[in-house]
């Protein structure tokens, strides 16, 4: 535990917020998987290489999202951890068995299909399936990661939705993400460029996700609404459309804006950028209840 305590120190402060402050908007935007810190600890426990175990991050998604942030004066709160160490888009103890030892915390979810699949609130595996540590980790350490990390993220996201909402009657989360071009297309047996997630309706108002979605679509892109991505815990549990919350997932294909080998950014990032600011801009035109959201966007 000394050692984990030690690299979970790597990550204080665990997020950034950029454009904090008085809520200027009634949009916040997120990026909780675009977190690129790899503690040397965390390497040397992991039977992968530190660009293995980059599989599973949204690199640039942070990048990508700036630009709208800044135009729409929304803040944008970016984790600095890795998903591939902790993923905040998971329920806090969805503990996966095979990958903890020790007596499991009471309400634990050891049975989803996403600790299914190695993909609980502390990864088990990245990209298909490879397995990242060299073997079990005790409970606590799970514990101290969502500690330290999940429950600090999640408040300070349910604060800038809240102080959204109390300066302009509803907020709207934009939870920003990429998704591998191959793996995509093959889940949804068709090439997608843009799906939107709105926990099929539980999480935003519909007339918001389809707004988001035609934005995407008059650009030419191909586009999907909750296959195969419906949102996960972030929406799940910041979404309350029925109390003037709202929360919609975007999911962006990743060869559109970088190089998946390599992850640098190529020419199509800028095109991108521009897509997601008018994406949100369409956003706060179709926020219902909000007072003052039209003049926002413009």
């Amino acid at each position: 535990m000394a050692e984990e305590i030690d690299t979970l120190a790597r990550f204080d402060p665990p997020f950034e917020i950029l454009g904090a402050g008085p809520a200027r908007s009634p949009l916040v935007l997120a990026s909780p998987h675009s977190g690129a810190i790899y503690p040397p600890d965390f390497v040397a426990a992991s039977r992968l290489d530190a660009a293995t175990l980059r599989r599973s991050e949204d690199s640039h998604v942070d990048a990508l999202a700036a630009p709208a942030a800044a135009a729409l004066g929304a803040p944008l709160l970016r984790a600095r951890f890795p998903r591939a160490f902790l993923d905040v888009n998971r329920e806090p103890f969805e503990f996966d068995t095979r990958l903890f030892e020790g007596e499991m915390p009471p309400g634990a979810n050891t049975r989803s299909l996403r600790v299914a699949g190695g993909l609980g609130v502390v990864p088990r595996v990245v990209g298909e399936g490879l397995e990242i540590y060299r073997g079990r980790l005790p409970v606590g350490v799970g514990l101290a990661r969502v500690e330290r990390l999940h429950r600090p993220y999640h408040a300070a996201l349910g604060s800038l939705l809240a102080q959204a909402r109390a300066a302009f009657g509803a907020a709207a989360l934009i939870d920003c993400h990429s998704m591998p071009s191959i793996a995509t297309a093959k889940a949804a047996g068709r090439r997608l460029d843009v799906v939107i997630g709105d926990r099929y309706g539980a999480s935003a108002d519909g007339a918001l996700a389809a707004a988001v979605e035609a934005s995407f679509a008059a650009e030419g892109f191909k586009t999907a609404r909750n296959k195969p991505y419906a949102g996960g815990y972030v929406t799940e549990r910041h979404g309350r459309p029925e109390a003037g919350i709202h929360a919609i997932q975007i999911e962006v294909s990743r060869d559109l804006y970088m190089d998946e080998r390599s992850l640098a950014p190529h020419a199509g990032f800028p095109k991108i950028a521009a897509a997601l600011l008018r994406a949100c801009r369409a956003a706060l035109c179709a926020l219902p209840g909000r007072e003052g959201a039209r003049a926002a966007a413009e």
